[in-house]
């Protein structure tokens, strides 16, 4: 496999450069194409100044100019930065302070949102802005230095590159706990290692067509991508506008007869409940992966019976790994809906680690916290070597400082035949009226229920005697009355009466954070305000 990611879809353009390498509605874009493109804005960015290890963001939808940009950056020898189109300008400011990219890319789209990035007079003066647009971007404060009209004055002939594998391929801004965005770097052998390990596991062929769902600045969207160019296959760009049509997502994955689908679970469970799948549906469809956060089994348990010819892999692994870590594929379907799925064996040339507060290994069977080591491990945090020290630790009984664990801060046991399960994140392990709970369980046994589309669990901190507050945030099964009480009961059939909830909340919808994950931390911040609401109406 090639050191370097640009080098993939050079290689493709050598052997099929008439293939199709991207599909986004009617726009499709060979790998010649693909590779001629992203050599002439790599061209036009050296010209302009760029230098290896520069940063460069963009503000680009999902679309293939996106993907043409990041293959463009990588072949100029920089770093990119995704930018979240549906960010606040108040969050990207953070991330573009943090990590003073040399330019910012940007299409029509996003031209609001970057003129008010651009209205800090002292970034105007550092930051350049280039346009991958099909149309103008134009604001108050906004000087474009070029467009995509441009990339014709240059060579589509393969370069140079002073790149090696260790060096950063990319940017990865993820939540920090004191509000500050924090970045993950990810080197180009961080991706090629788990992309050829994926490759060679999910025996991908030129002639697969892959899902591109997860967006652009979530580490999931790297596997689709890097996936897809190393195979020689094609990527299918998900318009974002589906996300919230579950039979639209449903008809998306029939007439692009994908043979892969990758995605977030919050996505499938939200197409279970929606019950758009069809007995032997999709019939091209070989594969279904999910990461990110659990799958609830009864979801899984609705897919399966309805694609008995597809195959059901649970990916785990946290940004700072790259991709994922491990997986599981499900020999068969599920007969128990309380059944809980592991996380499985480590991808090659990566361990697991469930340690003790000591850093020794726990007994099989016994929880413990979940450590991470190998090839997908991050550098670290930009520019942030405090917070990298913090998680990213020697291995115990080494003397080598290069031989690093990463603390994920979720906990997980081993069982006797080898296999990791995941029992929730570390901080979601609760001491509530002298018990403690697993807030993972409760959900667990709340998802068999089948009585939501969506729930969650979460705890708030309380003042009295209980300790922490169990919290329950669920969107009601439709055409179905369902309330806290009945809830309550149909749970009391599962679960002690110490591990209820004390507090409900009704949606039409959970929130869901930039990567489609259920946001646990509004839902927190929503029941706190709620207790702090009543405290004040009886002041």
């Amino acid at each position: 496999m090639s050191h370097l990611l640009q080098e993939l879809v050079t290689r493709q353009a050598e052997l099929r450069p008439d293939q199709t390498a991207l599909v986004f509605k009617q726009e499709k874009l060979s790998y010649g194409e693909l590779e001629e493109s992203s050599n002439r804005l790599a061209r036009l960015l050296r010209e302009a100044g760029c230098r290896k290890g520069d940063r460069i963001a963009f503000l680009i939808p999902k679309t293939p100019a996106a993907i043409v940009t990041i293959l463009g950056i990588l072949k100029a020898d920089c770093v990119y930065v995704p930018l979240d189109t549906s960010s606040p300008a108040a969050r990207l400011e953070k991330i573009i302070d943090a990590c003073e990219p040399r330019f910012v890319i940007a299409s029509e789209t996003g031209a609001s949102l970057l003129d008010q990035l651009m209205a800090s007079e002292p970034r105007r003066l550092k930051t350049l802005i280039g346009s991958m647009g099909a149309g103008k971007i134009e604001g108050n404060n906004i000087q474009v230095q070029f467009s995509r009209n441009d990339l014709g004055d240059y060579s589509g002939e393969p370069l140079d590159y002073q790149n090696t594998e260790s060096d950063a391929a990319h940017i990865l801004f993820t939540s920090g706990s004191t509000g500050v965005p924090k970045g993950v770097v990810i080197t180009h052998a961080n991706v090629t290692n788990f992309i050829e390990w994926a490759v060679r596991y999910f025996d991908t062929r030129p002639s697969d067509r892959i899902s591109s769902h997860p967006p652009l600045h979530f580490d999931l969207s790297t596997y689709d991508i890097y996936g897809t160019l190393s195979s020689g296959a094609q990527l299918h760009i998900v318009p974002t506008e589906l996300n919230l049509v579950p039979h639209k997502l449903a008809e998306f994955i029939r007439t692009s007869e994908l043979t892969q689908w990758f995605s977030v679970p919050s996505v499938l469970n939200f197409m279970a409940k929606a019950d758009v799948v069809k007995q032997g549906d999709f019939p091209a469809l070989e594969r279904l992966l999910w990461c990110g956060e659990v799958f609830p089994t009864p979801p899984l348990i609705y897919w399966m019976q309805r694609l008995p010819h597809v195959s059901f892999t649970n990916l785990y692994g946290p940004t700072e790994a790259t991709i994922a870590s491990s997986y599981y594929t499900v020999p068969e379907c599920p007969k128990d809906e309380l059944t809980q799925i592991p996380i499985g064996t480590a991808c090659q040339g990566e361990a697991l680690l469930v340690l003790d507060e000591q850093l020794q290994p726990v007994a099989p069977g016994e929880i413990g916290d979940l450590y991470i080591s190998g090839v997908g491990l991050s550098p670290g945090y930009w520019l942030d070597p405090e917070k990298t020290d913090s998680v990213f630790i020697q291995r115990p009984g080494t003397a080598d400082p290069a031989d690093r664990i990463y603390k994920t801060g979720d906990l997980a046991k081993i069982v006797e035949d080898g296999l990791f399960y995941y029992l929730g994140r570390a901080d979601s392990q609760i001491k509530s009226r002298g018990y403690r709970i697993e807030l993972g369980e409760i959900e667990t046994a709340l998802n068999a229920l089948n009585m939501t589309e969506e729930c969650a669990i979460v705890a708030i901190d309380t003042e009295g005697f209980e300790g922490a507050a169990i919290c329950c945030a669920f969107v009601p099964l439709k055409d179905v009355e369902v309330t806290p009480s009945s809830l309550r009961m149909a749970m009391n059939k599962a679960l002690p009466s110490y591990m209820m909830p004390s507090r409900w909340m009704h949606f039409d919808r959970l929130p869901k954070n930039a990567n489609g994950k259920i946001d646990r931390k509004v839902l927190r911040e929503r029941f706190q305000s709620e207790v702090g609401s009543a405290a004040q109406s009886k002041l």
